[in-house]
């Protein structure tokens, strides 16, 4: 028999170990990442007395994996919808958060006399909080329906965005030897360049495919379609430069706007908890005790360093978004820990080179620390607001609380603002789309005509023919660009208020022109000699005939039409099954009330009650607005309605009054049956005799169901099968019937 690979029996140790640690940590309440990082800790080769891993190089490709998984799961619960929604709030505060805190790393890390590229990393390390932990956190101390506490969950979407873009700045400064701001500006660029490419290519072409295939996908087809497009992307994105982990989380993301999006999340979440527990793992064989000894004191110093940097600045950072006092401590406060992004930094260092092998450990350490007293911290917000509400002057609180009433109303822009930033949003996507195509044909289609077409005489044709093909590739990107906009309210509302607009607003279509006449003289120059007067004046004429070309404009709207309905396809899936938030949800926060989802648990002692018997708004103050079951939406229900597992409410309160109703959801429980092998169903024979109790009675008078709880399933009259038994058929001396019910029923029963 062939001998076991060593990459099978380290998954099997890796495992085996997890899966008991785990559950201890489980038991002890605490988050099932730090269980994986000690079991780590038990399986590598620094913990002499316990078996350790053999191949550490397998592990680290699995632990890759892991991290490309995990940060596909992300892009799948990410929406660049829901950033643009939330407004300027939550976007000062993560900025400053990541920046404040960064800057708190590197100086750290340069009072301990690190190397450059360790204080560097150790920034983007101390800057991200962690999603995981403080979601268990939120879930375990029942605050999640909380409204700072949506808050805090929209700043950690804004910060995982933003690792993703740290992570690729981060590679493209290791990757210099003193990087200048020249180089910065270019990977910055570069990153939006491909970022808004892949988004505005994804979100046309794969809805559209999977639209289009949805009749033949089930549910093991669309995990190995969606695994397949995650890995392609993650390929992708490293040809151009960047990370795996990046393209996965891009095409998440863009599966993210997608009907199939929950579908494909459900379908995923086992791989990417396997190979996240992987990851996880590993982190913790990277952990040893004589590094952690020998670095106590900036283990000691880190760990204050969060702790103290996020109740302040953090706090700070949520009042310069507009929140009040009390809430940004609350949120500040939540915020004081390190976790899973932190680690893949950490690992991104490692992989390139550029950091200390001590740092690694020193980080999960901190980690670990931070995120056993996160729980702490986040009780802690509240004594210490009222701690400073009595320090403080009562005028300086009144006005800190009030600060979020004097933010200002972002609605309220000039019409030429909205017109000129939609111009050139428009402008810049066409413009990279434009970029693109023209990439890929003079990558691909050119050097195939001139393969087609070879010798001098036919390289011209070859040239033309390809540049007539591009042309007609981004012709309606081109008039796009240019007409986009010039019918729209803001251009004739300021077209009609003065004169003195109308040549600014002229002059917006010739700027974009121009830029639209420059693709066209690129692609000439690049294929032609003509002199530069002559490639100006065939661009400008292209751009006319484009113009006013209805084939042009017809193809134009109908490319932008699809790519909007794709955009839109999850909220129209969402408004047809009835499972988007009202619009009068955000008049809701000015009153301090607003409306939180509660799941009822398929063991809830709620099922089967009316909401008049509940009393919620009795008992907790609420008012339970919609009932969502299946796919269908109750409006205002009345008190009638009967509640069953499963369904999703939709209730208006305080945060006090809904963390109320959120936990009496979670404790109202009938219970485990922990003597489950004791209810197994088993079927009896019973001869009714002359002294039986059931003699001369029917199936309803015998008690046999309500009495016994046991079930006739036929009567025996030496037929081949057994006859049922009629309701209204009275039992008779001699009679055999069978019964099933649990044992110590059919024990009750028998006796008689």
């Amino acid at each position: 028999m062939a001998e076991l690979a060593p990459m099978i029996k380290d998954l099997a140790l890796m495992l085996v170990v997890a899966g008991v640690v785990t559950i201890i940590f489980k038991r002890l309440k605490q988050p099932l990442v730090l269980g994986y990082i000690m079991a780590g800790f038990l399986v590598s080769p620094h913990m002499p007395y316990t078996a350790s891993v053999a191949d550490r190089e397998n592990v680290q490709l699995w632990a890759d994996i892991g991290v490309m998984f995990l940060l596909f799961s992300l892009g799948l619960d990410f929406s660049f919808k829901k950033i643009l929604k939330m407004g300027a709030s939550p976007i000062i505060s993560t900025i400053t958060i990541i920046f404040s805190m960064s800057m708190l790393g590197i100086v750290v890390g340069h009072a301990f006399n690190w190397s450059k590229m360790d204080c560097i990393f150790l920034g983007g390390m101390l800057a991200m909080s962690s999603t995981t932990i403080i979601y268990k956190a939120f879930d375990d101390l029942g605050l999640r329906q909380q409204q700072f506490a949506s808050l805090v969950m929209s700043v950690l979407i804004l910060e995982d965005i933003l690792a993703i873009v740290m992570m690729v700045m981060l590679s493209a400064i290791a990757s210099g030897n003193n990087p200048n701001g020249g180089q910065m500006l270019g990977s910055i660029i570069k990153i939006g360049f491909f970022l808004i490419l892949w988004l505005v290519v994804g979100i046309f072409a794969i809805p559209l495919f999977l639209r289009r295939v949805r009749k033949l996908i089930n549910n093991e087809v669309l995990l190995i379609v969606s695994l397949g497009l995650c890995c392609a992307m993650a390929v992708f994105s490293t040809e151009v430069g960047f990370s795996s982990a990046f393209g996965a989380f891009i095409m998440g993301s863009i599966l993210a706007e997608t009907i199939e999006a929950e579908r494909i999340e459900k379908l995923v979440e086992p791989v990417k908890n396997l190979f996240g527990a992987i990851f996880f793992v590993s982190v913790g064989m990277l952990v040893d005790l004589q590094i952690l000894v020998n670095y106590a004191l900036p283990i000691i110093a880190l760990v204050l360093t969060i702790l103290i940097g996020q109740a302040t600045l953090g706090s700070l950072a949520f009042m310069l978004g507009g929140e009040s006092l009390k809430s940004a401590m609350r949120c500040g406060f939540s915020m004081a820990q390190i976790g899973e992004f932190s680690f893949i930094i950490a690992s991104l260092g490692l992989s390139l080179g550029v950091i200390s092998d001590f740092l690694y450990p020193v980080v999960v350490a901190v980690s670990v620390i931070t995120t056993f007293l996160t729980p702490y911290m986040i009780r802690l917000a509240t004594p210490a607001y009222s701690a400073l509400e009595h320090r403080l002057p009562s005028r300086i609180i009144r006005a800190l609380n009030h600060l979020s009433t004097s933010r200002p109303d972002t609605k309220e822009q000039s019409k030429w603002k909205r017109l000129l930033t939609q111009m050139t949003v428009y402008t810049v996507v066409y413009s990279i789309l434009s970029s693109a195509v023209i990439a890929l044909m003079f990558t691909f289609v050119l050097p195939f005509m001139r393969r087609l077409l070879p010798g001098w005489e036919l390289h011209w044709y070859a040239n033309a023919i390809t540049g007539l093909l591009t042309v007609i590739c981004i012709a309606p990107f081109l008039r796009a660009m240019v007409m986009k906009k010039n019918h729209s309210e803001e251009w004739k509302a300021l077209w009609a208020e003065s004169n003195r607009n109308r040549l600014p607003l002229l002059f917006t279509v010739l700027v974009r022109g121009f830029i639209a006449v420059s693709f066209v003289f690129y692609i000439c120059n690049y294929l032609s000699r003509f002199s530069s007067a002559v490639m100006i004046t065939l661009g400008v004429l292209v751009i006319v005939m484009i113009v006013f070309s209805r084939t042009v404009k017809h193809r134009s709207i109908l490319l932008e039409r699809l790519f909007i309905n794709n955009l839109r396809s999850r909220d129209i899936e969402a408004q047809v099954h009835g499972k988007k938030r009202p619009y009068y949800e955000g008049k809701l926060l000015d009153r301090d009330i607003h409306i939180a989802d509660f799941e009822v648990p398929a063991d809830s002692q709620w099922m089967g009650q009316t909401l008049k018997q509940l009393s919620l708004g009795h008992k907790y103050g609420v008012h339970v607005s919609s009932i969502m079951r299946g796919g269908h939406r109750l409006n205002i229900p009345d008190g009638d309605y009967i509640i069953f597992p499963g369904d999703r409410l939709q209730a208006i309160g305080s945060d006090e009054q809904l963390a109320k109703l959120g936990h009496a959801l979670k404790t109202e429980l009938l219970g485990e049956d922990y003597d489950v092998e004791s209810r197994e169903m088993k079927l009896r024979q019973l001869i009714i005799g002359a002294d039986s109790p059931f003699v001369g009675k029917t199936l309803e008078e015998s008690g046999i169901r309500s009495l016994y709880s046991c079930m006739v399933v036929g009567l025996e009259e030496g037929k081949e099968n057994l006859s049922s038994v009629s309701p209204k058929r009275r039992f008779e001396e001699g009679d055999i019937i069978w019964v099933v019910g649990e044992q110590e029923s059919l024990n009750a029963l028998l006796k008689n």
